[in-house]
C-alpha cells in the first residue's frame, strides 16, 4: 500500500473531503487538499483567509477574479500535487490532478446539484437557496477555468478516472466501504 496514491475530484460539496479524511485515516496516509494549496497561494498573495467557507467569502471573490486572470495559481497547486502524488501514501482531493498524473488510483464523486445544495446549507450553515446559488456559481466557474487553462471538461470528461461514484446514492458509511475495498484490491502501478 505505500506506493499508492489516490485523488478524489468532483464538484462543490459532493463529499470529497469528508472521504478523502476518512480513507487517510483508514489507510495512514497523510491528506493534501488542493483547495488548502490554493488558499495559501492566496495568502502568499496578501489575501485575508479566515472560516473553512472562505471560498464563499468577498475575499475569496477578489482572489477568484485574480486568478482567472493568471493561471499561474493554478498551475503552481498542480505542479506541487503531482510531486506529492508522486511519492505515494497520500490521499490528494483536487479538481484538476486526475487530467494531470496517471500513477494515482483517481475517483470522480457526483451528486446532483440540488443534493449538494443540501450538504452545504448544512455544512454550512445557510439557507438551501444560497447554497445552490453558490454551487451553481463554482460549477460554472470551475468548468471555465480549468477549460482555459488545461482545456478540460471539469465534470463532463470523465474518462480519465478510475472509479465514477453517484455519492447522492449512498451513504457515508457504504461509500467508504465501497472505496476502501476498492484501493485494498488496486495494484501498484
Amino acid at each position: 500500500m505505500q506506493n499508492i496514491s489516490v485523488v478524489i475530484s468532483g464538484s462543490a460539496a459532493v463529499g470529497k473531503t469528508t472521504l478523502a479524511h476518512a480513507l487517510a485515516k483508514e489507510f495512514r496516509f497523510k491528506l493534501y487538499n488542493g483547495g488548502d494549496i490554493l488558499k495559501e497561494i492566496a495568502r502568499q498573495q496578501g489575501y485575508v483567509i479566515s472560516g473553512n467557507d472562505w471560498w464563499d467569502s468577498d475575499e475569496a471573490i477578489g482572489f477568484m477574479k485574480e486568478r482567472k486572470k493568471n493561471p499561474v495559481f493554478d498551475k503552481q497547486v498542480d505542479e506541487k500535487l503531482i510531486n506529492i502524488a508522486k511519492k505515494g501514501s497520500v490521499i490528494i482531493t483536487s479538481h484538476t490532478l486526475p487530467w494531470l498524473a496517471t500513477d494515482p488510483i483517481t475517483f470522480w464523486l457526483s451528486a446532483s446539484q440540488e443534493k449538494r445544495s443540501e450538504r452545504m446549507s448544512q455544512r454550512d450553515k445557510i439557507t438551501v437557496t444560497d447554497a445552490l446559488r453558490i454551487v451553481k456559481m463554482r460549477d460554472r466557474e470551475n468548468k471555465k477555468i480549468y477549460k482555459k487553462i488545461y482545456g478540460s471538461d471539469f465534470g463532463d470528461s470523465l474518462e480519465v478516472f478510475d472509479f465514477m461514484i453517484n455519492t447522492e446514492i449512498l451513504t457515508l458509511d457504504s461509500l467508504l466501504y465501497l472505496c476502501k475495498e476498492i484501493i485494498k484490491r488496486m495494484k501498484v502501478r
